[in-house]
């Protein structure tokens, strides 16, 4: 005979206070803020042209920060062997050999210009906020590296064109300057060293740099709910990377990542897509221009640079600039150091076999022996498109400790019945 449904707040309209009856965390518009102390707060709904955003900003990510230190190795290699076989086997003449063509023209020949175009605004707006709105450390810790390398740029640049002009000479005598030698439409021959080569791997590299605090963009939004929620239920959080800012730093920091983050975004997918045509250039500039010798000196100059500014003065702790990304909170660290729950781990097949074969029970979703502590097996964070899939210590505690003691209250009927 069917009975009728026991409600769940069964002193709902009885005029009695709920209480310990209840079965589930009470809500709604009367929760006491002490009451609400433990539940965090969910992430708005996202929309199609968000989801469609991130699937592009997550190729381009991909494309940009395809392993650099293999890419320069790449450079290099791709500057020796293919300059190399074009000194003694000339490729086909096209259009692009020519140049007067149209990439030549309006890119390579203006190249930092297009380099600066999208750096400029990317690194400032970034550095603007991960500084919390702070103008003055923006300027002296992030932006004199937009100087440096186009300093940089400059003084190898002037450099390449005093060596053709000191060593070299004009085809024809009574012409000693390379002004005159071409005024009179001969040809002047030095030692080139490739302006082409150099520009195209020197913008290459410092877009890939200058684009890095692009990485782990969207948990700023994550830390920033959060935190607020700490706040608000006076919660003192010991791995938020925001709980070291104060209460105007973090008004001005949720003021400014909503406001510049869809720039940025715009912003990254150009000089994700100008390094990608700095790259296109450069196998064209190893095919027809300047010589063997003069493009792989290019290159190392251009690598050289990039090494001792990017990987040794910036990342160096006491020194200005200081590396992109670099804030007042850093929110590209590793995962969070939990341990990953054992009932999460996959039982590879030599430890299967031997715990059959010693006569002791695995856990049937691949945890191992059971009774086996989290500390003596290795462990990871799991992990679903880049991201944790647990993000607070307590959550993850809590969810492996329930479920072992599910699995243990399971074995232990199981073992009673057959008993």
């Amino acid at each position: 005979m069917a009975t009728k449904r026991r409600p769940l707040r069964p002193n709902v309209g009885t005029g009695q206070p709920s209480g310990s009856n209840m079965n589930f965390r009470p809500g709604g518009p009367d929760i006491t803020r002490a009451e609400a102390r433990g539940t965090r707060p969910t992430a708005a709904p996202t929309s199609i042209r968000e989801i469609l955003v991130m699937g592009v900003i997550h190729l381009c990510k991909k494309t940009i920060f395809f392993n650099t230190d293999l890419k320069v190795a790449l450079y290099l290699g791709s500057l020796f062997i293919i300059s190399l076989i074009g000194d003694f086997l000339p490729f086909p003449k096209t259009y692009f050999a020519r140049s007067d063509n149209l990439f030549n023209l309006y890119f390579v020949k203006v190249g930092w210009g297009w380099t600066l175009l999208f750096a400029v605004p990317f690194a400032v707006l970034s550095a603007y906020i991960i500084t919390c709105g702070d103008m003055k450390r923006m300027l002296r810790h992030h932006f004199p590296r937009i100087v440096i390398a186009t300093f940089f740029w400059f003084f190898w640049t002037k450099l390449f064109n005093i060596v053709e002009t000191s060593y070299g000479r004009c085809t024809t005598k009574g012409f000693p300057s390379k002004s005159s030698c071409l005024k009179a439409g001969h040809l002047w021959q030095g030692f080139d060293i490739s302006g082409h080569a150099f520009i195209l791997i020197h913008s290459s590299l410092v877009l890939i740099e200058e684009a890095r605090p692009i990485i782990k963009w969207e948990t700023i939004k994550e830390h920033l709910r959060n935190e607020l929620h700490n706040r608000s239920v006076s919660e003192k959080s010991s791995s938020n990377p925001l709980r070291g800012l104060n209460d105007e730093q973090i008004r001005s920091l949720q003021f400014l990542y909503t406001r510049l983050t869809p720039i940025i975004r715009t912003l990254f997918i150009g000089m994700a897509g100008l390094q990608l045509l700095w790259d296109i250039m450069l196998v064209g500039t190893m095919l027809y221009y300047h010589r063997m010798i003069e493009k792989v000196i290019s290159g190392i100059i251009a690598i050289l640079t990039w090494y001792f500014t990017y990987r040794f003065w910036y990342p160096t702790n006491g020194l200005l600039p200081e590396a992109p990304g670099n804030g007042l909170f850093y929110y590209q660290r590793e995962n969070f150091p939990l341990r990953r729950p054992t009932h999460l781990h996959t039982c590879t097949p030599a430890s299967s076999s031997q715990s059959s074969a010693s006569g002791q029970k695995t856990n049937p979703n691949g945890s191992g022996r059971l009774g086996t502590s989290p500390s003596q097996q290795q462990q990871q964070i799991p992990t679903f498109m880049g991201m944790p899939l647990f993000t607070n210590a307590k959550a993850a505690t809590a969810a492996a400790s329930m479920l072992q003691t599910d699995q243990l209250k399971r074995e232990q009927q199981q073992a009673g019945v057959e008993s």
